[in-house]
């Protein structure tokens, strides 16, 4: 993996949200009791008014409907986030979603957003159900079969998410014979079992976050960018162990072989990796839980 930026983050002060935290410039968060004044804020995203994306029929039947439909998911916290009571949407795919839109010359409130489970998201690209999908979608040779991928925008691994003042679990190494949960039928499972875990699975990670609150977990395992999410939702309780042993590489699920529109997503998050607005949304989002990122390198094809 190339990295071409290197953002830190430490512990911050968290809401839901996802724009009221404390942390520092640079990605380096600082304490917490700066106030509210040092919190990092949202990027705002400059619309382009003359986008086009010549050969697309994505685009072109986007632009003739007046809107965007962009399908991610709606119960990830600080990553893809629905909040009913006041139905908007937040988290670091819902920003990386909406700064493609911008250069696309699509406005926010020109966005529609689908929520589509994992299982129904091939199927939604290639209907046309929607115009493109940002939500935990890793690239595989596989999907590219049916689908196309804009990025990778973001390099996730499996991790370990552990209360604050666990020591003992320190990596996959450390957890035989640790009760650790994760989400029933996930390839998270296959990946944990060879480390000797006791496996624990409920029908949601918010299950198994809940069980670790009461430490009748000791850990949960998913893909870190999840893990962040509720790290950064209950800030100060949970610590990523830092040690992920798998890869994954997020990507815009987009049209088969909509060339035209997959070199405009990723001329999209080209430009708003280089011009600062990236690290903006992670520090906001799921820079909040205090673990690190890497900026990974496009790979255009």
């Amino acid at each position: 993996m190339r990295t071409r930026h290197i953002i830190a983050a430490t512990l911050c002060v968290v809401a839901l949200t996802a724009t009221t935290a404390a942390c520092g410039k640079s990605g380096t968060p600082g304490d917490s009791a700066a106030g509210a004044s040092a919190a990092p804020k949202l990027p705002t995203y400059q619309v382009k008014a003359d986008a086009k994306v010549e050969g697309s029929k994505t685009f072109d039947a986007a632009k003739s409907r007046g809107k965007l439909i962009i399908g991610a998911k709606a119960d990830q916290p600080f990553l893809g986030f629905e909040d009913l009571s006041t139905n908007t949407r937040n988290g670091f795919d819902i920003e990386i979603a909406k700064m493609i839109a911008a250069d696309l010359g699509f406005s926010a409130d020109k966005i529609e957003w689908k929520t589509i489970a994992s299982a129904n998201r091939e199927t939604e690209i290639k209907g046309g159900g929607i115009d493109y999908y940002v939500g935990t979608y890793s690239i595989t040779d596989t999907r590219k079969t049916s689908v196309s991928f804009a990025g990778p925008y973001y390099i996730a691994g499996q991790d370990l998410l552990v209360n604050k003042d666990n020591t003992e679990i320190t990596g996959p190494e450390s957890v035989k014979g640790k009760n650790v949960c994760t989400v029933t039928g996930s390839t998270s499972i296959k990946q944990i079992e060879p480390y000797g875990a006791k496996i624990t699975q409920y029908e949601t990670y918010s299950q198994c976050v809940d069980k670790l609150l009461t430490k009748e977990v000791d850990a949960v395992t998913t893909d870190d960018s999840i893990l962040k999410g509720y790290a950064a939702k209950n800030a100060g309780k949970f610590k990523l162990v830092g040690k992920p042993f798998t890869k994954e590489n997020y990507g815009v699920g987009l049209g088969k072989d909509d060339k035209a529109l997959r070199d405009a997503i990723s001329d999209a998050l080209k430009a708003h990796e280089d011009n600062g607005d990236w690290k903006k949304a992670y520090d906001a989002t799921l820079g909040l839980s205090g673990s690190p990122a890497e900026i990974p390198a496009l790979n255009r094809y």
